[in-house]
């Protein structure tokens, strides 16, 4: 049997700093995942709520390590001076402080009285660099500036700007120093430090500790990134949602005012009460701001306009509906089914005599919402149907919002059989995107 091999004293530091960042980063991971945490990252003005969410959020786990470091034994689970500096480089000198505060309590309490003002002092130092240093710069710091050191300083002597990645380096280097040097003077009972056996271990432990510190920037930031893409994402969706909306009015509008106009002078009576009608809707209409509705106010606009339909065809026009009760408070794009029955009307039943019928269904069916037109009209080619959906206005219109709401995966769905009507289907999946876009 072989006999086990025991680190060295280099090894045992080298793996101590390793797992130290490793805590760093865990944390930082953990942390980010809840949005209260996420969102305090999000804005550069936090009010003290925040502030305070983000000391407790930090401290706390930041505090249980020291006190795994003091019962354990266990050197790398000791984070003071990363996580005081780092809450004071996020969110300010007082938030850095009251982390420091933290945790400085168990050491001191166990005798190392100057991790006290130590700890305290590295997040006032933190919130300090914060308070004069741009805030993009900070989110920019990278642990690797270190390699580009020559051409920076070189800089700084011909511009005489201050180079904010440089002092943000050394502003952690600075404190590890003092650190060391304090503990070298006092002694390892009064302020805990990493005590190198070699010369050379210094510039190590110094290293580790930028390290630990850049390593939840870059991770903090990653999330920001991430959350403002889907904020962008968010914000194109909406506008070309919004320019969708905005083309079907004009056709919707246009539509129905050529049908009144073909009244007018043989049924004014009529036409009037086609106009009164109208207004009533384009009143509904421009009361509301939203993208979206529930299945019920969206039936309810279309019982509006098919009114005005019915008026002008009169009995030839019949309309029947199948609508399941669970539907009715399905979220669905507004004006989604109007262009779908007005496409029924017109190339279905207008050119056939005698008139005919729309039946309007809908069904719950494993959690997601389906709709279908159905109208026993004229029917269309293969032809007829491609163009209607990439050529038109009203039907392709619907298609392509349904795929940018949904995805491409969700689209209009049209079956018809020439001489016996058409059939449009609508499927909303869930959770629905009106979701995602007000959340």
């Amino acid at each position: 049997m072989q006999g086990t091999r025991i680190l060295t004293a280099d090894q045992f530091l080298l793996t101590t700093l390793i797992v130290r960042i490793a805590v760093m980063a865990v944390l930082a991971i953990g942390l980010v995942r809840y949005h209260r945490f996420r969102k305090i990252l999000l804005s550069e003005r936090r009010a003290w709520p925040d502030r305070l969410v983000f000391a407790f959020s930090l401290g706390i786990p930041a505090t249980a390590a020291v006190v795994s470091r003091l019962l354990l034994q266990y050197n790398a689970f000791d984070i003071t001076l990363e996580a005081a500096f780092l809450a004071g480089l996020i969110a300010g000198p007082y938030t850095g402080g009251m982390v420091g505060l933290m945790v400085a309590i168990p050491p001191t309490v166990a005798g190392e009285w100057i991790a006290f003002p130590f700890a305290i002092g590295a997040g006032f130092a933190g919130g300090g660099i914060r308070e004069m240093c741009p805030k993009e710069d900070i989110w920019r710091f990278s642990p690797f500036v270190f390699t580009s050191l020559p051409r920076r300083a070189w800089r700084l002597v011909r511009t005489l700007t201050v180079d904010w990645q440089v002092v943000l380096l050394l502003a952690p280097v600075a404190l590890e120093i003092v650190r060391l040097s304090l503990g070298h003077r006092f002694g390892m009972r009064r302020l805990f430090f990493l005590d190198p056996v070699s010369p050379w271990l210094n510039v190590v432990i110094v290293t580790g500790t930028v390290l630990g510190i850049g390593a939840p920037i870059k991770i903090w930031n990653s999330a920001r990134i991430e959350h403002r893409l889907q904020e962008q994402e968010k914000r194109l969706m909406t506008a070309k949602i919004e320019a969708l909306a905005h083309q079907i009015n004009p056709h919707f509008l246009f539509n129905t005012l050529a049908s009144i106009s073909s009244l007018v002078r043989t049924r004014p009576d009529t036409a009037r009460m086609l106009i009164v009608k109208l207004s009533s809707l384009l009143r509904r209409l421009l009361k509301s701001h939203e993208h979206f509705a529930t299945l019920r106010e969206e039936l309810e606009s279309i019982d509006e306009y098919l009114d005005i339909e019915m008026v002008r065809f009169g009995p030839q026009l019949r309309v029947e509906k199948d609508i399941d009760e669970r539907t009715l408070d399905a979220v669905v794009p507004s004006m989604i089914l109007q262009p779908i029955i007005e496409n029924s009307i017109k190339h279905g039943l207008s050119p056939k005599v005698g008139g005919g019928r729309i039946t309007i269904r809908s069904r719950y069916d494993n959690g997601q919402t389906l709709i279908e037109v159905d109208d026993d009209g004229l029917g269309m080619s293969r032809e007829a149907l491609e163009n209607a959906l990439y050529g038109g206005i009203g039907l392709s219109n619907v298609n392509e919002r349904l795929k940018v709401i949904y995805g491409p995966d969700c689209q209009l769905k049209l079956r018809s059989t020439a001489g016996a009507g058409t059939c449009a289907t609508i499927l909303i999946p869930e959770p629905s995107a009106a979701e995602r876009l007000v959340t």
